[in-house]
């Protein structure tokens, strides 16, 4: 698995209290299932609980917060786009004395992973990265069809102001 490694890479290089002493964040993998289709070859998919602790935090939650927005686009943008999965970004914190936390974040993850065999025998096996989603519809016309019947139609201003 990815992930864990590089949000523990990321958090560590934002966050200047965890790159003074990066051994304060504990990462943990929870209810992890493996995922098949049965379609040819061995690919799969990793889903698991990505469970993350930082000790004895005094900074601000928004310093670990923004940057795990940050990751979380780049990473798993699918936990922002899809209403469904917005709430499962879970944290909890226990508060101790003199103004520190230890902070628990929770993230759902997935791991795309392709196993294909080679023709002079053995596999290779590839880590996909999360596909690209569209967060500005492009410009122009968009016209809706149901079974081949236009039902709506309307105009886009692309990003900057212009139709195109």
């Amino acid at each position: 698995m990815i992930k864990p490694t590089s949000l523990r890479e990321h958090l560590t290089a934002a966050i200047p209290e965890l790159g003074r002493d990066p051994d304060r964040l504990l990462v943990f993998i929870k209810d992890g299932s493996l995922v098949g289709t049965f379609a040819p070859g061995l690919s799969f998919e990793y889903r698991y609980t990505l469970n993350l602790i930082i000790t004895d935090f005094s900074g601000h939650p928004d310093a670990v917060m923004v940057p795990l927005m940050v990751w979380i686009e780049q990473q798993q943008p699918e936990l922002l786009a899809n209403p469904a999965l917005r709430e499962r970004i879970a944290f909890d914190a226990e508060l101790l004395a003199n103004d520190k936390v230890d902070l628990e974040l929770k993230l759902p993850l997935t791991e795309r992973v392709g196993v294909h065999a080679r023709e002079a025998g053995g596999y290779d096996v590839v880590h996909y990265p999360e596909p690209e989603l569209e967060t500005v519809l492009p410009g122009g016309r968009w016209d809706v069809y149901l079974q081949g019947e236009w039902i709506g139609g309307w105009d886009v201003v692309a990003a900057g102001g212009a139709k195109t």
